[in-house]
């Protein structure tokens, strides 16, 4: 049978329909049903890259640490070997010199281990992938793990001072200032050595209104604000507390060396310098708190981002805008677009992720676009939130 030349090709090349088998002959058949389907495959689905205003910012989720934690990871690792080695050489020299300072700083540096280890485990839980448990992720581990650094400090401290405020009620103690000095002096020399493994660079200069505070992106493809990992900057304000300390421990020892009788100078160092470690811990304390509160991220206003979402063509009014961050560095904006009959709305979709995506550099941006409705204006729930 010779093929059609509406065709324009050989047997096995076009589909047999059953009409076109039930004419022809048993070796057209047979041929037929080994060579082509009687009817076409379903293709398999075949994933498409989507622009990046459709829901995700990132073309991909990224697998494991990002190069920031990554470089956290390294940053705990090294700071957390020096710890451990000083601060198993103060505890050898604070017992050999009696001195209560030194076991101070000694206790201290074993806390910075303690929250250094689980600032390390947090780092390594948050890599986790996300769950329909845990819609998130495990990012705010990293949150919990710098809370619990700055507990551990307060708890070590308060028993430290109460066993200080012992010492200056008795003096029936004695000291080896050369043991306490030589000691002292290593203990500020690890503590200089964890700063600089552990130290950050700081948020970006601003002349303007926000101070110290960090100012948000400019236009264009934004990245968020290098803030810094918050379980390095945990141990960072650890460690500085412990410098501190090591610096008054150090003076202490030294006036001890040369005059004993002043022994009272080792409770007393503990005492003062004691209260400037947990002064130390307010900033890191503060943001923790906030992050927890689900509050408006440091680095982004309200009203910045509703002056944004207002000036989008199309948006009429804006309610439901909700601001917060599960780290320092990962900022989330969620809010209900009210637009006119006349825009498009995937337009105005595009434009509203676009610019607070480049501006602020938030990490998920969900908004919700329906038709304005005059009613809005008169709504208690559409109204915005007062000031705090």
């Amino acid at each position: 049978m010779e093929p059609s030349p509406a065709t324009g090709g050989s047997e096995t090349s076009r589909l047999v329909s059953p009409r076109d088998r039930s004419g022809t002959g048993g070796g057209l058949r047979l041929k037929s049903l080994f060579t082509e389907p009687s009817e076409p495959l379903p293709e398999e689905p075949k994933p498409v890259e989507m622009p990046f205003h459709h829901c995700h910012r990132d073309s991909l989720p990224q697998q494991g640490l990002t190069p920031e934690r990554l470089q956290a990871r390294r940053q705990l690792y090294a700071a957390c070997a020096v710890c451990f080695v000083f601060m198993a050489g103060e505890v050898v020299g604070g017992y050999l010199a009696h001195s209560l300072a030194i076991m101070t700083d000694a206790a201290h540096l074993l806390a910075d281990v303690g929250s250094m280890m689980g600032s390390l485990f947090s780092l390594w839980l948050s890599t986790r992938p996300a769950t329909r448990t845990m819609t998130f992720g495990w990012h705010r581990s990293e949150t919990l793990g710098a809370l619990a650094s700055v507990v551990s400090l307060w708890m070590v401290t308060g028993i430290l001072l109460y066993l200080a405020f012992i010492r200056l009620l008795h003096s029936d103690y004695h000291i080896e200032g050369g043991a306490m000095l030589l000691t002292a002096s290593i203990a500020v020399c690890a503590n200089l050595l964890m700063a600089f493994v552990l130290h950050q660079a700081g948020p970006p200069h601003s002349h303007g209104s926000r101070g110290a505070e960090y100012a948000p992106l400019e236009e264009g493809p934004g990245e968020p604000l290098p803030l810094g990992n918050t379980s390095v900057r945990a141990a960072f304000v650890h460690v500085l507390g412990d410098l501190l300390q090591s610096l008054g421990v150090l003076a202490a020892s030294i006036l001890i060396y040369f005059k004993p009788q002043y022994k009272a100078a080792d409770p007393i160092s503990t005492f003062l310098f004691s209260i400037c470690a947990l002064g130390s811990t307010a900033p890191t304390l503060r943001d923790v708190l906030r992050i927890l509160m689900e509050g408006t991220p440091r680095s982004v206003g309200f009203e910045p981002v509703r002056d944004t979402l207002l000036s989008v063509p199309g948006v009429r009014a804006t309610h439901e805008l909700h601001l917060w961050a599960l780290t320092l560095t990962y900022h989330v904006a969620s809010a209900h677009l009210a637009i006119d009959s006349t825009a498009d709305p995937e337009a105005v979709l595009a434009e509203a992720s676009s610019r607070l995506y480049s501006r602020f550099g938030f990490s998920s941006c969900t908004l919700q676009v329906e038709q304005y409705q005059p009613e809005m204006a008169q709504c208690l729930r559409c109204r915005e939130p007062p000031q705090a």
